[in-house]
């Protein structure tokens, strides 16, 4: 709730906003804040998952572009005009991301993704537009209705890899931009009170959300791979020093766990 305010601002007036809210215990703030930005908003009774909120918002919309944009990310002056004037000049691409920046004017790109490896991108950071193999869900704009034909952010991901999962299903329509003049910063992690408990809850599904993906794109040993990444992180130092990264790494580990009950389940 506290970043929204600022992303709500940075959006022109004119632009249709449907914001979604998962099951927050501030409605009536959001409301408010809703009401005071001239935003559609919709609340939810339960947390649905990232990627099945941004569907909702997505069925909402009446416009030629959506424009998936986190709690916590703020468009800078020109950034959306930047990516439609992008979508233009590179009609055959299927998606776009911005240039997306921390709070001191660093740069975060993705290389590449953990579904993906092997197409990991070497060599310095763009400094124009440029194809890249994976998209950072912190922003996205691509045309509804290609987003439509393939279904949208697939329901079974509740939370992290989603972004990898719909860049690839994007991709087989076009390849994926990165939009150099239109800039977007982000403050990672800020979407939601940085306590043990949401730590533990994020890294839950993470392993779940990573073990599901994997699967989904073949890997060989979707599970034992991220056991063993789990496995990796008990045994960090820090797990000592810090309640909340102790609570990051269980919730993980309680996340694979739960995966592998849930396929032995199948399984039967």
């Amino acid at each position: 709730m506290a970043v929204l305010p600022t992303m709500l601002s940075s959006i022109h007036a004119d632009t249709p906003v449907i914001l979604v809210d998962n099951a927050s215990p501030e409605t009536d703030a959001l409301q408010e804040l809703a009401a005071a930005h001239g935003v559609t908003l919709k609340l939810n009774d339960e947390n649905v998952g990232f990627g099945v909120a941004c569907n909702q918002g997505a069925a909402g919309a009446e416009t030629e572009f959506l424009l998936f944009l986190n709690p916590d990310a703020e468009l800078q002056p020109g950034a959306l005009e930047a990516l439609l004037e992008a979508a233009e000049k590179y009609p055959k691409a299927s998606a776009f991301n911005p240039r997306i920046l921390d709070s001191k004017g660093g740069q975060s790109f993705r290389r590449g993704s953990k579904i993906k490896p092997r197409e990991r991108l070497k060599g310095p950071i763009p400094t124009s537009d440029s194809e890249v193999s994976v998209l950072s869900g912190s922003a996205i704009l691509c045309r509804r209705t290609l987003f439509e034909n393939i279904g949208g952010f697939d329901p079974a991901i509740f939370m992290y890899h989603e972004d990898d999962d719909l860049s690839l299903r994007l991709r087989e329509h076009g390849p994926l931009m990165y939009c150099h003049n239109a800039k977007v910063v982000h403050l990672s992690g800020h979407g939601s009170p940085r306590s043990p408990e949401i730590a533990a809850f994020k890294a839950y599904y993470s392993a779940r959300s990573r073990v599901y993906a994997l699967g989904k794109y073949g890997h060989p040993r979707p599970r034992l791979s991220t056991f063993r990444v789990a496995i990796l992180k008990l045994f960090e130092p820090d797990n000592l020093l810090s309640k909340r990264k102790r609570s990051k790494n269980i919730g993980f580990m309680r996340g694979i766990i739960s995966a592998w009950q849930d396929n032995g389940r199948h399984e039967r």
